[in-house]
């Protein structure tokens, strides 16, 4: 087996280590400069090694690597390419998309997406962030499942109801945070957000496969309609690097990598990105060579690419730059200064000369240090240029044999099952608490009401008493005495005042 990737030339072949694929690289130029064909070439030569590819299909003119050219190749190409016996071809090919209608459904967990990243998708600023990581926190401790969207929506109302309780440890937790999340969970699942958080989520070793040739498989993201919403289509992708980053073991330098993964139109993976998120990808990018995977970013400006990232991107291949403003000249001055050139070479200009198809290239070289660069030109593609055939893509989905696997959604209880469990156990207990309270109350009133009865039963029933004969005697004499006594005091009272004896 060959133990480089030739793709084009220029004084001499044009050609990476394979063992030096994990050291990353960049695709850069202006649009119409040719990043497409050289994406597709290295694509081919790589899945031809052996190597599995993972790439997105921004324009839909991707997806024909599963058809072989049919178009002549110009002579002047293939004689300029020193390319020798041309001879079309179509590669093991496997669709993907995100919303599951033109490809195998592409599904990821809330736990796996992380709160770094979704709160980049979210649009959260430093506040709203700081409580999603409560709530993915919240959610580890209890042993609560974030698997689709609704588990992450009956978080965010477990969290708001026990606020004050979990205040107490994570600080505080402002309802009115809590409710701007809520509402920008439904714009996200407006985007598409609903189909792509569930399960069964994208095992990384299906990324992974080679066909019954050997062939890498050529792994493709249908992403025409994902790129209309930039931040999904950049979070996704992160998103599914990320999780080759967790999920791989370390195995160190290999004689290839594992798998390539291209990121396409990388500019808006960068643009606006909090600092948090510029950490993480950095983090991912440096460490995620030592797992046998290489990283190529694809964009129109190089210097989109931040200088810690750009810094890790060991081969390089720069399409022609249009420069017609001061700003952009000194754009072209940047890029040729990122290459290793010889001294009577004027970079910037022959940058600004490429023709369609040429590139300025500097690759690692065996013993790791960058290659002089080379004006090279770069081979013709052996498949299709422009898009598939419909019926094509059509047969490549229907015959997949992952589609089995992925294409119905798997409904498994998760936190919002479990709270609301919880939410009907506590409602019971609530329930079962009243009940009892009622019930001790009504025996009380009981209780009263027998008590009463009982007293007035036993007052009712108690004899009446009688006077005997001695006893209404007595009554009677004492009642006269008492009246006589009475007018002898009225008459001594009535003399003293009278004086009269």
């Amino acid at each position: 087996m060959s133990d480089v990737l030739q793709f084009g030339y220029g004084q001499f072949v044009a050609e990476m280590q394979l063992k030096r694929l994990n050291r990353h690289g960049i695709i850069a130029g202006a649009t119409g400069t040719g990043k497409t064909v050289t994406l597709k070439v290295l694509a081919e030569q790589m899945s031809d090694l052996g190597i599995p590819v993972f790439l997105s299909d921004i324009k839909g003119d991707l997806m024909s690597l599963a058809q072989e050219n049919t178009a002549a190749v110009s002579p002047e190409r293939l004689e300029a390419t020193r390319y020798g016996l041309y001879e079309p071809a179509s590669y093991p090919v496997e669709l993907w998309d995100v919303a599951g209608d033109k490809g195998i459904p592409v599904r990821i967990t809330i736990s796996e997406m992380g709160p770094v990243l979704l709160s980049r998708l979210l649009g959260l600023n430093e506040t709203q962030a700081s409580i999603l990581h409560i709530v993915f926190s919240v959610a580890d401790e209890r042993g609560l499942l974030l698997i689709d969207m609704m588990d992450l929506r009956a978080m965010l109302n477990f969290v708001a109801e026990h606020a004050d309780e979990l205040s107490q440890y994570y600080g505080n937790i402002p309802a009115r945070s809590v409710g701007a999340i809520l509402r920008s969970l439904v714009v996200l699942e407006q985007q598409g957000g609903r189909v792509f958080f569930g399960e069964p989520s994208l095992e990384i070793s299906d990324l992974m496969r080679t066909d019954d040739d050997g062939r890498g498989i050529i792994n493709i993201l249908n992403a025409t309609q994902l790129f209309s919403q930039p931040t999904l289509y950049s979070t996704v992708l992160l998103a599914l690097l990320s999780e080759l980053y967790e999920v791989l073991p370390e195995v160190g330098d290999l004689d290839k990598p594992k798998m390539v993964f291209f990121f396409d139109e990388a500019h808006v993976l960068f643009k606006d990105a909090p600092k948090v998120l510029l950490e993480k990808i950095e983090l991912i990018v440096r460490l995620i060579r030592s797992k046998g995977v290489g990283v190529f970013f694809v964009t129109q400006n190089p210097t989109d690419i931040p200088d810690s990232i750009a810094s890790q991107l060991g081969n390089r291949i720069q399409h022609g730059l249009r420069a017609f403003t001061p700003k952009e000249l000194k754009t072209v001055t940047v890029v040729a200064d990122t290459f290793r050139q010889q001294t009577d070479q004027d970079l910037a200009q022959v940058i600004q000369e490429l023709k369609v198809g040429e590139a300025v290239v500097s690759v690692l070289g065996a013993d790791g240090t960058p290659t002089y660069a080379d004006r090279v030109m770069i081979y013709p593609p052996k498949s299709l240029l422009g898009t598939a055939d419909p019926s094509l893509v059509n047969a490549l989905i229907n015959h997949s044999k992952l589609m089995d696997k992925y294409a119905e959604a798997i409904d498994r209880e998760s936190a919002h099952e479990q709270i609301e469990i919880w939410a009907q156990e506590k409602e019971a207990a609530l329930q079962e608490r009243l009940e009892k309270e009622n019930a001790q109350k009504a025996q009380k009133m009981a209780d009263k009401v027998e008590k009463t009865e009982k007293k007035e039963a036993k007052k009712a029933s108690a004899p009446r008493r009688t006077d005997s004969p001695m006893d209404r005697f007595t009554k009677n004499v004492m009642s006269a005495v008492g009246r006589e006594a009475g007018r002898i005091l009225m008459r001594g009272i009535t003399g003293m005042l009278t004086g009269k004896k």
